[in-house]
């Protein structure tokens, strides 16, 4: 049925097949005053996506200003928060920061330097089935919204995630099939070229890694012809826009200033006289071509503004790099392409944590540290698509000392997040089973010195201070960071760097991470500033990244080759204990009441699962044994000629009432008490008393008939 709206025009609807699936794309529907807005649509799950584009380049702006929005909604999954006092969506879930990260990172290189434009894609998920997860819709959906609002994008951008089963490699597994896939591999990209890659992998190969991301570009193909398709039907063009770039009368004259006193004079193995050697450099320019302040007289000399000038120096640097590198194989810091950074490790440095992993490479620095925990402080999470419980957390500071700035300390960002998120993915492979490791394991990483590569540095970081605990990984993770100089005038001229610093990140062309162990790959992330890359140059570093991270692997080896035999003294020891499902009941007491004075007084944490696995957490080894062995009592069933030292808790005319285990009560018979007739029971018994009793009988209703002169 065709739709016609009074404001927003005639809808129209598109629809493709994606690795099986219709894929359905419909605009002129909803959200009219935006520059560009579509539903996708794929299986039940559909998101909104709307561009808007400022007319106007935001002033006084030195970066493109690319927001991206992913907005969970609980009503798509059907759910309610589960908070008692907040049912409203508040900040976004990390899940959200990160795909958030995965909408932007394809999505920003395909807009030509200089654009200043504030431009807004947001991407709203409006119904989630639980199956076909949102993020690769994501990035299509805000893909096709911007090639709507007719924006200088150099799209369309399509996206498949890869998994792998039984070997064999699947388009868009759904979630059930990925709890059983070896490989979650996020790819995106333009009709013939990766612009993005995300994953987490189950110690695979470079060769599975590169058949997934042929198998991604053969299968997106229709998605890149449908956006195509709309934009030709619907006939978008593309507005007039300006772009800001450096002045090139300015950059002319400071690169002639400049001419003999770049190259060599500014490569140094040591990062600070680098840095020295090019903030002389920099002064040496503003003091000859920025403009003097009110203050100072005129000297006649003609003069620039600061920005331009500033833009000037730092574009003239980074052609600097890229020339010596491309043109002489001579870094900033005079390594060759495949060197590392000289390395240096510790463990065990911090005295009262459970682990401790200080990993230095050049002048990155990172130290992480490891704290366990009982299995009950595993985190809750709770979202629009999870509802569940996380035992390993890795967490990313990034202080402003690490790159030697002094400025306010806030939490958590996007940046922080998504680093601490890629180190985390880089162990989960090698993690012990719970089965195995009953602990909650929490590593945070400080970042004291930052050179680039810090998110390689946390992982390496991570497997040191992991061992250090005694957590029993399969293997160590080691990674490391390539990058790219390709000569942009000849494109199929390049250069491969191994563990790229923080110069050569700015002025390069690729940022990628790679993780894994001696066995294979564990994690990936690649971030780059081209227009796409070839499988070729993909495969190439793939190849000299697996050199380097065993380089790496070796230094760590070196220092701790495997996790320690023993928890740190002051990391909680855990004792298992099976009962009955049936038992569970007993253990926790009416309101929680057992429990709760079992770990009052013995200072244990307790934590029972519905299975009747209950563990026992204590960083003391008797409270721990005394806690069992109060469970073991509550649990345990009385048995006929057993004799038990009970207590007296009720005493009768005609008998007494002794607890011989906690909450089991027996009957001890006037007669039972001694051989001879007793006159007055309360002679004899006083509540409170201890005494020894033989279990006679249970009858046929339960009941327990102790005996007292038949225990002696």
């Amino acid at each position: 049925m065709e739709i016609i709206h009074p404001f927003g025009g005639k809808a129209h609807k598109f629809e493709t097949e994606f690795a099986g699936k219709t894929l359905t794309i419909e605009t002129g529907n909803m959200a009219f005053r935006a520059d560009g807005a579509v539903t996708v649509r794929y299986g039940d799950t559909m998101l909104l996506a709307t561009a808007v584009v400022e007319p106007k380049p935001k002033p006084n702006t030195d970066f493109f200003p690319l927001l991206i929005d992913y907005e969970e909604r609980w009503y798509a999954s059907g759910k309610i928060s589960g908070s008692r006092y907040m049912k409203r969506e508040s900040r976004p879930s990390d899940k959200a920061v990160l795909t958030c990260r995965l909408i932007d990172r394809p999505i920003r290189p395909l807009f030509p330097k200089g654009y200043r434009n504030d431009v807004q894609v947001v991407v709203t998920t409006l119904s989630v089935d639980m199956e076909n997860e949102p993020d690769v819709i994501a990035i299509i959906a805000a893909s096709t919204a911007l090639m709507l609002a007719g924006t200088p994008f150099e799209g369309p951008v399509a996206a498949a995630r890869i998994g792998q089963i039984d070997g064999k490699l699947i388009v868009n597994p759904t979630l059930s099939e990925q709890e059983n896939s070896n490989l979650n591999l996020t790819v995106a990209g333009t009709k013939d070229a990766i612009l993005m890659v995300e994953s987490v992998a189950g110690e695979v190969s470079e060769e599975t890694i590169l058949e997934g991301f042929e198998l991604a570009i053969k299968q997106w193909q229709p998605v890149i012809e449908i956006q195509n398709k709309i934009v030709k039907e619907l006939g978008i063009e593309t507005k007039d826009y300006e772009l800001f770039t450096p002045n090139e009368e300015v950059e002319a004259k400071i690169s002639e200033f400049l001419k003999d006193k770049l190259g060599k004079q500014v490569r140094h193995a040591d990062k600070n006289k680098r840095h020295e050697a090019i903030e002389q450099l920099h002064d040496e320019v503003v003091a000859e071509f920025a403009l003097l302040s009110d203050e100072v007289e005129d000297d006649g000399k003609e003069r620039y503004g600061h920005p331009d000038v500033e833009l000037a120096f730092e574009k003239i640097v980074d052609k600097e790099i890229r020339r010596s590198i491309l043109d002489e194989s001579a870094r900033p810091d005079n390594r060759k392409n495949n060197e590392i950074r000289p390395l240096s490790m510790q463990v065990g440095i911090v005295p009262r944590t459970h682990g401790s992993g200080l990993f230095t490479r050049g002048a990155t620095q990172s130290l992480t540290l490891t704290t366990l925990a009982s299995a009950g402080a595993a985190q809750q999470i709770e979202t629009m698509e999870e509802d569940t419980e996380k035992f390993y957390i890795h967490h990313y500071n990034f202080p402003p000392f690490s790159v030697g700035e002094a400025r306010p300390m806030r939490s958590a960002g996007r940046r922080e997040i998504g680093h601490g998120n890629l180190a985390e993915r880089a162990l989960l492979a090698v993690l012990p089973a719970k089965e195995d490791f009953p602990y909650m394991i929490r590593t945070v990483t400080e970042i004291l010195s930052s050179a680039g590569s810090t998110s390689m540095a946390a992982t390496c970081g991570s497997t040191l201070s992991l061992m250090d605990a005694g957590v029993p990984i399969k293997r160590p993770v080691s990674g490391i960071a390539m990058g790219l100089m390709v000569n942009h005038n000849k494109p199929s001229e390049y250069v491969i760097l191994s563990d790229i610093q923080d110069a050569e990140d700015f002025a390069g062309d690729m940022d990628f991470k790679v993780a894994g162990t001696s066995e294979g790959i564990t994690a990936l992330q690649m971030d780059i500033k081209l227009k796409g890359l070839s499988l070729e140059i993909l495969k190439a570093a793939l190849e000299q990244g697996k050199v380097g991270r065993a380089h790496i692997l070796k230094s760590m080896t070196d220092v701790i080759a495997k996790p320690n035999a023993e928890l740190s003294e002051y990391a909680p020891r855990i004792t298992k204990l099976m009962i009955s499902p049936d038992k569970i009941r007993e253990v926790i007491g009416k309101g929680g009441e057992t429990i709760q004075k079992i770990t009052a007084e013995t200072g244990v944490d307790i934590d029972i699962e519905d299975s009747g696995l209950i563990m026992i957490s204590s960083a003391d080894a008797g409270a721990a044994e005394a806690a069992k062995q109060w469970i073991e009592s509550i649990v345990a069933e009385p048995e006929i000629g057993a004799i038990y030292e009970g207590k007296v808790v009720k005493v009768m005319e005609f008998g007494a009432f002794v607890e011989i285990m906690p909450g089991k009560e027996g009957m001890v018979h006037v007669s039972q008490i001694r051989d001879e007739r007793v006159e007055d029971i309360h002679k004899e018994l006083s509540e409170g008393d201890e005494v020894r009793v033989k279990l006679t009988e249970i009858d046929d209703r339960g009941r327990l008939n102790l005996s007292i002169k038949a225990a002696k």
